[in-house]
């Protein structure tokens, strides 16, 4: 078990919500290896992320998971995503755990999954007090996702949809929101899943603002992944995955520096990662990551370099 409790810090002015779990053993003075968990493109923190902080903390670890703004309990344009503030919210939520008396600061991690899984990586290459990283399904290309998402004439009638869009959003100030589908139409395992799983914890009634696939489109998580080098990153993807394909992950490994890992889980989509999809499968992703937490951040303090925040 682990012990929980809400938090929450200011990024840009804007109060997002948190949960920070702490080991049961944890021993009044001390300073614990930290990871911070970073949750994907619908900001379900609630439904999908909190068994990987609480599987850390069982692990030893401090760790914590927290709402980007506009998402869960935080402030902010409800379920407006913007890429580069939620990086800033990643570095925010690090300098937030950097004052939290549990926390070793010479030992910080981040662990962000699909859409998240591209944000931990530019957060760690623009900022080194982050020592490593696991990435699991990552989008490495924001273009090149969302084009890979659709027909060749289905893409063509969305950049169309989205330069209207443009147009009223100068005029009006109000962007159009649309189902979560719109923006990403998946292949038939994840159209089920957010059917049965997620649109039953829905909190984004009135839809996701069509701006948010013009600003992933400009997102190049792969552009950074060169310079968290020398620090040590994990890749995680299913074989299968039909929403984010397994390509985004083999691009950005191939752009990495050493010390990297990347592993192929066969036979599974892309939800399968999370537990309450797939418990087996989300098995073998808190095995590699608590081995690539084990390995490489509880030796970070020797490898601590000069920060370059961004």
């Amino acid at each position: 078990m682990a012990k929980v409790k809400e938090v929450s810090f200011y990024s840009e002015g804007l109060k997002l919500s948190g949960l920070l779990y702490e080991p049961d053993d944890l021993k009044p003075g001390e300073r614990r290896p930290t990871v911070i968990c970073c949750h994907g493109y619908t900001g379900m923190k609630d439904v999908y992320m909190l068994p990987v902080p609480e599987r850390l903390a069982k692990h030893g670890y401090v760790a914590m998971a927290f709402d980007h703004r506009g998402f869960g309990k935080s402030e902010g344009v409800v379920a407006r995503l913007m890429p580069p503030e939620q990086v800033e919210d990643i570095r925010n939520a690090v300098t937030f755990m950097t004052t939290i008396s549990s926390v070793d600061t010479d030992q910080i991690a981040l662990y962000g999954t699909s859409f998240g899984g591209g944000n931990v990586v530019i957060a760690t290459a623009t900022d080194d007090r982050v020592c490593c990283v696991v990435s699991v399904v990552p989008v490495a290309n924001g273009l090149r996702w969302m084009k890979s998402l659709r027909k060749h004439w289905e893409w063509l009638k969305f950049l169309k949809v989205l330069a209207e869009d443009r147009v009223q959003r100068v005029l009006t100030g109000k962007s159009r929101r649309v189902d979560v589908t719109e923006l990403m139409p998946g292949d038939p395992h994840s159209r089920q899943v957010i059917q049965e799983k997620v649109k039953a914890a829905e909190k984004y009634t009135e839809g996701y603002p069509l701006e948010n696939a013009e600003a992933t489109m400009r997102h190049i998580p792969e552009d950074y992944v060169h310079l968290i080098a020398p620090r040590p990153i994990l890749f995680i993807h299913t074989e299968r995955d039909g929403l984010v394909p397994i390509d985004e992950c083999y691009s950005m490994f191939g752009k990495a520096s050493e010390p990297k890992k990347m592993v192929s889980i066969p036979d599974a989509d892309h939800y399968d990662v999370y537990e309450f999809v797939n418990p087996p499968v989300f098995e073998i992703v808190m095995r590699e990551a608590v081995a690539w937490y084990d390995t490489h951040l509880k030796q970070a303090k020797s490898k601590v370099t000069p920060a370059k925040v961004a």
